[in-house]
Parts: structure tokens; sequence; C-alpha cells
């Protein structure tokens, strides 16, 4: 195992992991443009749920180990809230594209620390509070409403941040009983049954050619959790979590190089104050710590 205070190893696997991600959502939004989005989540999820029962497998206990949980519930739940939120954040790309789509859901964090009180009982002081708030005139800056027509699909990539939030918010919930083996194994499991009760009725034929992207959809959504365990192996969450921001800049160029997308003024400042309002959310977390 990965010395646990390892904060340069946990630095550079947070930004790997960063671009394995940003990747994952090129390839996604690709094959959403082409094929319904369930049916792409669908096939996705399949490779998850058997990655993640064959690394239950391996751990001590097995399966049956990874599988006990006092709060069935709320596991399920949590598979359920994140397979949606993935589902609505792929149909953002094709609506709004990369750029635009990450740099509304950058504000997760923020909806994290506003919804922490209410559903963990966690103090959220002034401070953050004004983070917040400033987060959050940086995604109307981003938004723009008023300026026109105000376009409802600007709303999609927000709902999934908020999906997000709750899933993590919840995952800090189940974390309270279980462990991280447990729910890492029914987030696989519940959003594959999911997806394949939602999804197999809009099953189409792929060409060879995007099976072979779908393929690489499935290796990368895999080794990107990987990473990801290992990051939080290596070095305290708090430490590396800033970093998690460069997906938005991998994703950019993404955006600009593959799909010949463009980075508006108004998109790159709101983004700036988001990540900022972010930052500052974080470091105060980690000083109440």
């Amino acid at each position: 195992m990965a010395d646990s205070n390892n904060t340069r190893l946990g630095v550079l696997l947070m930004i790997a992991t960063t671009f394995v991600f940003a990747v994952q959502d090129g390839i996604s939004r690709h094959l959403a443009s082409e094929y319904n989005v369930l049916m792409v989540v669908m096939v996705r999820y399949w490779f998850f749920a058997a990655f993640v029962t064959a690394i239950a497998y391996r751990k001590a206990g097995g399966i049956r180990a990874a599988a006990r949980t006092e709060q069935p519930l709320l596991q399920i739940l949590r598979g359920l809230i994140l397979a949606t939120e993935i589902c609505v954040m792929i149909y953002a790309f094709t609506l709004l594209g990369l750029i635009e789509s990450h740099a509304v859901f950058t504000s997760y964090p923020l909806l994290v620390a506003a919804l922490s009180g209410p559903i963990l009982g966690e103090v959220v002081g002034w401070r953050r509070w004004t983070a917040i708030f400033i987060g959050f005139v940086g995604v109307l800056i981003i938004l723009k409403p008023g300026f026109g027509v105000f376009s409802p699909a600007a709303i999609v990539p927000l709902a999934a941040a908020l999906l997000f939030a709750l899933y993590g918010l919840l995952t800090r919930f189940a974390s309270r009983k279980d462990t991280a083996a447990t729910s890492f194994f029914w987030t696989g499991v519940a959003g594959s049954v999911m997806m394949t009760v939602i999804g197999a009725s809009y099953w189409e034929p792929m060409i060879s050619s995007d099976w072979i992207w779908m393929g690489t959809l499935c290796i990368t959504g895999a080794l990107g959790h990987w990473l990801l365990i290992k990051t939080y192996e290596a070095a305290e969450a708090s430490a590396v979590q800033p970093f998690a921001y460069l997906q938005l800049v991998f994703v950019s160029f993404i955006g600009v190089l593959v799909f010949g997308e463009s980075i508006e003024l108004n998109v790159a400042i709101g983004a700036a104050v988001v990540v900022c309002a972010g930052l500052f959310t974080l470091w105060r977390a980690r000083q109440a710590a």
C-alpha cells in the first residue's frame, strides 16, 4: 500500500485521475452524439459493475464481505443518484458541449458545503456561506440569465452538479457505518441494475469503430476510479482535492482541439470565480478540521 502521507504522490495521482476522467468525458460526448445516452451509460455500467465485483472478490472476505451493510437502502439510493447524475451530465455534453457543462459542474463542491448542514448536521460558518454565494455569482456569470432568451439547457449541468453533491454527501453519511469498499461495490452494482432496467429498451446497433470507443470508455472509467482509490491511499483528501479542478482545464483542451468548441469570456470568468470560491471552501474545511 502507498504511504498514506505521501502528498506529492497523491497530487500526481489526482492530476492523472482528472486527465483520465476528462478523456472519458470526451469519449462520452462523442458516443452520446451518435447513440442514446441511456444505452451508452448502460454499457459503461456493465463494465463498472464487473470491475467493482472483481475488486471485491480479491479483498479479504470476498464479495459477501463487500456487500455486507446495515444500510442497504441508503447504498442503493447512492448508486441510483450517481447513475442518474452521469446520464444528466452526458446529456449536458450533447446540449452545451464539454467546456460550458464542466464550467457549471465545478460548482458541486459549493453545493456540498451548502447542503452539509441540513443533511449531515455540519456547521457552515459565515465565511464559507460567503464563498458559496460568490461561487453561485460565478455560475450566474456563466449562465448569463437576463441576456436575451435564457436557455433551459443551461440548467442541465447544474442539475448534474446538485445530484453529484447529494451523492457525495450520502457517501459521507454512509461511511459512518460502511467501509469505502462496501460503498464502492454498491455504487457499481446498484447503478448497473438501474441502467439495465432503463436502458435495455434503447439498445441500438453500433458501428465497429464506435465499439472501440465504447471499450476505451469502459477502460478509462475503471482506470479513473482505480487511480482515485490510489490517490486517497497516498494522501489526505483535503490535500489533493484542489487539484481535481484541473479536470476543467483538460476538458477545455479536448473541447477546443477535438470538438471545435470555443471558450466564451463569460464562461472563463465565471469558471474562475467558481473555482476560487470552491478552493476557499476546501481551505476553510481543512482549517476547521
